[in-house]
C-alpha cells in the first residue's frame, strides 16, 4: 500500500515535469536549432515587423507622401492639413494657385514658406486696404470679387494700396516664384512689372487693374505673354486711363498675344489698328464697358486671325462707324458674342454685322434695344450656322424670321426668355425650318409656359380666394 500511495501522485499528474522550466527551455531551444521551420519563422519575423511599420504614414518619406496626397480628390484635400505639421507642409507644396487676401502675408515671406510651388497668384483682394473692420457691413459685388465694406468706403471709394507698396510686394513675389505663369494685381507701376518680367520669364497670363499708359511702358518685358486683361476704369471703384499711347506700347511689346480683354479703356481707331497690325497671333478680343472714341470699329479689320469678338456691358458699339465700303471684314472670325449691351442704334449694329459677316456663330444675351428692324440687318451674315438668343425682350417672331431665312447653313438655334416671341406666331414655314435643325432649344415665352404648367393647381390667382369676405 505504501508503494502505491507513493506512485499515485506521479501517475495522476503526468505533466508535472513541466514545472522544471529550465529543462523545458533547453529542449525547446534545441528543437528550434534542429528544425528548419523554426529558423524560417525567426528569419521572417523582422520582415513582418517592417511591414507593420509601413502602416504608419509617419514612417514614409516626403516623396511617397506627396505622390499619395496628390491623388486625393479635391473635395477631400482640406482635412489633410489637420493631420500633422508634416502633412500641412506637404499639402502646401501641392498647391499651385492662391488668392492673397492679406498683403502682409506676401511681404513677410510667409506666402513662399507656406506655398513654395505656386504658378498662379491673385493679388487683387490683397491690394485693397481696409485699416479697420466696417461698422456697417455692406457686400459689394464686382466682376473680379466681393468685398465687405463700410458706408465710408462707398462715399470715398475703395482704398487701394499705393504703387510703392504694390511694387515691393511684386519684387518679393518675383524672387520667390521664378516659374510664375499667371498674375493678377491692382495699381502696379512699370517698376513692379519690370521686376516680375525680369525674374518670371515664362509668365503667360497677366491681369492689370487700375491700369494707365505709364504702367504699360513696362509690359514689353513680357516676351512670352499670351493672355492679357487690362482694366482701366470701374465705375464707383477706381478710374484709370488707357489711351492710344498705351495701346500702341502694348501692341509693339506683346506681339505673341492670343487673347486680349480691354475693360474701361479708352483709345481710338489708331490704337485698335496698332493692335491688329502688331499682334498677328491674336485670336480672341473682348471689349467691356469701353470708352473708345467714335469711328474705331473698322480698325478691327486689321485683325486678320481674330476668331472671337466679344462685347460685354457696352453702352454703345460705335456711334459713327465708317461707311460700308470702308468698313472691311474680319476674314477669320467665327464667333460674335454680345452680352448686356445696348443695341439701340441701327447704323452701329449694321456696321458690326458687316464687319463680322464671315462669322458662323452669333450670341445675344440680355441685350437691350434689339428690335426686329435692327436684328434684320444681320441677314448679311450668310455663313451663320448657330444662333443663341436670351433675354432679348423686344425681338418678335417676325424679326427672327427676317434674318434666319437668309442663313442657309443654320444648324443650331436656341431661344430663351424672349418674352415677345410667341409660340402662336410661329408660321408653318418657320416650323419646317426648325424641324430641319440639328440642335433646337425653344423656351422663348417662359411666362406662357409657367401659366400652362399652373393650370388646375389653384396657383397664380393673385390671392383671389383669400380676398373674399
Amino acid at each position: 500500500m505504501s508503494q502505491k500511495s507513493s506512485r499515485s501522485p506521479t501517475l495522476n499528474k503526468p505533466f508535472s515535469w513541466f514545472k522544471k522550466t529550465k529543462t523545458l527551455n533547453n529542449i525547446l531551444f534545441s528543437m528550434k536549432l534542429q528544425n528548419p521551420q523554426f529558423k524560417s519563422n525567426n528569419l521572417d519575423q523582422p520582415n513582418i515587423n517592417k511591414t507593420q511599420n509601413l502602416d504608419d504614414p509617419n514612417q514614409l518619406n516626403d516623396e511617397i507622401l506627396i505622390k499619395i496626397l496628390s491623388r486625393v480628390p479635391e473635395a477631400h484635400k482640406n482635412p489633410n492639413y489637420l493631420v500633422s505639421k508634416q502633412w500641412l507642409n506637404l499639402q502646401g507644396r501641392l498647391v499651385r494657385s492662391v488668392r492673397v487676401l492679406d498683403w502682409d502675408f506676401l511681404v513677410s515671406g510667409r506666402l513662399f514658406s507656406r506655398f513654395p510651388n505656386l504658378v498662379h497668384v491673385d493679388l487683387i483682394h490683397g491690394c485693397f486696404n481696409f485699416d479697420s473692420p466696417p461698422k456697417i457691413c455692406i457686400l459689394l459685388n464686382l466682376d473680379f470679387g466681393s468685398f465687405h465694406v463700410d458706408l465710408d468706403y462707398l462715399n470715398d471709394g475703395l482704398c487701394v494700396l499705393s504703387s510703392e507698396e504694390v511694387d515691393l510686394g511684386l519684387k518679393v513675389l518675383a524672387n520667390g516664384y521664378p516659374n510664375l505663369r499667371k498674375l493678377a494685381v491692382v495699381n502696379a507701376s512699370e517698376i513692379g512689372l519690370l521686376s516680375i518680367g525680369e525674374e518670371c520669364l515664362i509668365l503667360q497670363e497677366l491681369e492689370l487693374h487700375l491700369c494707365n499708359d505709364r504702367v504699360l511702358c513696362g509690359i514689353a518685358v513680357f516676351r512670352n505673354l499670351q493672355i492679357l486683361k487690362l482694366v482701366g476704369s470701374v465705375d464707383g471703384v477706381y478710374d484709370g486711363l488707357v489711351s492710344d499711347v498705351g495701346l500702341t506700347i502694348l501692341a509693339q511689346g506683346c506681339k505673341r498675344l492670343v487673347k486680349l480683354e480691354l475693360r474701361g479703356c479708352g483709345g481710338s481707331y489708331d490704337g485698335i489698328k496698332a493692335i491688329g497690325q502688331c499682334c498677328q497671333m491674336l485670336e480672341e478680343l473682348s471689349f467691356s464697358d469701353h470708352r473708345i472714341e467714335d469711328g474705331w470699329l473698322s480698325a478691327l479689320s486689321y485683325c486678320d486671325n481674330l476668331k472671337t469678338l466679344r462685347f460685354v456691358s457696352c453702352k454703345s458699339i460705335d456711334r459713327s462707324p465708317a461707311i460700308d465700303r470702308d468698313m472691311g471684314v474680319c476674314p477669320a472670325l467665327e464667333r460674335l458674342h454680345m452680352e448686356k449691351c445696348q443695341l439701340r442704334q441701327k447704323r452701329s449694329v449694321r456696321a458690326l454685322f458687316l464687319l463680322c459677316r464671315s462669322a458662323r456663330e452669333l450670341v445675344f444675351n440680355n441685350c437691350w434695344g434689339l428690335t426686329d428692324d435692327i436684328f434684320g440687318t444681320g441677314k448679311i451674315c450668310r455663313r451663320v450656322n448657330s444662333l443663341s438668343l436670351e433675354g432679348c425682350s423686344r425681338l418678335t417672331v417676325e424679326g427672327l424670321a427676317s434674318a434666319i431665312f437668309y442663313w442657309n447653313d443654320l444648324e443650331s438655334l436656341s431661344v430663351t426668355s424672349c418674352s415677345n416671341i410667341k409660340d402662336s406666331e410661329v408660321t408653318p414655314e418657320l416650323a419646317t425650318l426648325f424641324s430641319a435643325l440639328k440642335k433646337f432649344t425653344w423656351k422663348a415665352d417662359t411666362r406662357s409656359l409657367l401659366s400652362a404648367s399652373l393650370v388646375g393647381t389653384g396657383m397664380g390667382k393673385r390671392g383671389k380666394i383669400f380676398g373674399k369676405k
